[in-house]
């Protein structure tokens, strides 16, 4: 079903800073389970332990399929640091899994690809326009507010400091 769309102009209500984080995976061999089929299923528990965790900085995601052998999450966090924070933390579910990963691809032969990119947005450096969509991306992360309360124009909102 979904949740339901939100009729007219919105845009994300966060205003500062903002860190976006993509990561995903690509299935080069699809025969190949034992090495992609593992590292699809090691995200799942880390989002549900970022999720437990109020102060974890993960401020929401989206997650996207770039066709049958792409899955693209697509994060926002509230600090680089809190992200930088899980990624190292010795007690999290991130560290593990990334070791096992690491293992797999020197055994794997190219079999599952990897990917991530970090970007650290200034506050004012970006905007959102939902138009009678649900809760969506960023929107989804941080709330929306109608579109009038930043301007009425991208350039208006991009100005907001």
């Amino acid at each position: 079903m979904g949740a339901r769309p939100i009729e007219g102009r919105m845009t994300a209500a966060g205003q500062g800073e903002i860190v976006v984080f993509h990561i995903g995976m690509r299935i080069n061999s699809f025969t190949a389970v034992h090495s992609w089929w593992p590292v699809a299923r090691a995200m799942g528990p880390m989002l549900a332990e970022l999720r437990r965790e109020k102060d974890s900085g993960l401020l929401g995601y989206q997650t996207l399929l770039g066709g049958p052998r792409v899955v693209h999450l697509v994060q926002y966090w509230d600090s680089k640091d809190k992200l930088l924070a899980y990624a190292s933390a010795p007690e999290g579910r991130h560290r593990p899994a990334w070791a096992a990963f690491n293992r797999r691809l020197r055994e794997g032969r190219g079999r599952v690809g990897f990917w991530h990119e970090t970007y650290v947005v200034p506050a004012g450096a970006y905007e959102s326009i939902y138009v009678n969509m649900p809760e969506y991306g960023l929107g989804k992360a941080t709330g929306v507010v109608p579109v009038g309360r930043r301007g009425e124009r991208a350039a208006d909102r991009l100005r907001i400091s």
